[in-house]
């Protein structure tokens, strides 16, 4: 989708405000050329203040990427930073990654035979012509996908846990690699579950520059 403003990219310094190998090679597969800068904001924000896991996501997704904008502010500062956060929700519930093995345990059997959504929230920084004390434009958007997975016996999960994949994902899984055997059913975009919402990206993106 982006091939009609790639040209129009070469000569911009993009910044992706973020550590994620898989976002990386999401945008490295579609031909953007980036630096990875990640950031230093700590999520640490009281899940309890939100009124929805999609309030959460946004403002982590929006801090995380204005602490990156706020380091690279003055001569040659980004003409576009990335920003994203993903969390997986069932019901109003946000799933962080796993604890321990006993935690991942009790989180993969509360997803079994049940549908799951996740959320991630996205933040577009782009470098205003204007005379402002805030050299950034903002576009933010976010994208939500389902997941179903199957029924799955404790045998099962226990051996998905033992090969160590749940430990560092949320939710406690990771649909990429051997995660992707306990999903039966995908509504909406798969990227996004990977944590990078990548049709929805191009979009906004195209609206940004395709003038």
């Amino acid at each position: 989708m982006l091939q009609p403003i790639l040209h129009k990219l070469h000569n911009q310094r993009i910044v992706l405000a973020s550590g994620s190998p898989r976002r990386q090679e999401i945008l490295r597969n579609i031909g953007l050329k980036f630096e990875v800068i990640t950031s230093k904001f700590e999520e640490n924000f009281d899940k309890s203040l939100f009124s929805s896991p999609v309030d959460y996501v946004n403002e982590t997704a929006k801090e995380k990427t204005l602490e990156v904008a706020n380091r690279l502010q003055g001569p040659g500062c980004p003409d576009i930073i990335i920003g994203a956060d993903t969390v997986v929700s069932l019901g109003e519930k946000i799933l962080e990654k796993p604890q321990d093995k006993n935690d991942a345990f009790t989180m993969l059997s509360s997803l079994s035979g049940k549908s799951h959504t996740v959320y991630t929230g996205m933040v577009i920084l782009t470098k205003t012509d204007k005379q402002s004390k805030h050299p950034f434009d903002i576009l933010q958007f976010h994208e939500a996908t389902d997941v179903v997975f199957g029924e799955l016996t404790p045998e099962i999960i226990h051996g998905y846990i033992e090969t160590g994949e749940p430990m560092d994902k949320a939710g406690g899984y990771g649909i990429q690699a051997l995660g992707g055997t306990l999903v039966q059913e995908i509504r909406g975009d798969y990227y996004n579950v990977v944590g990078f919402p990548l049709h929805h990206f191009c979009k906004q993106f195209l609206k940004l520059y395709a003038k």
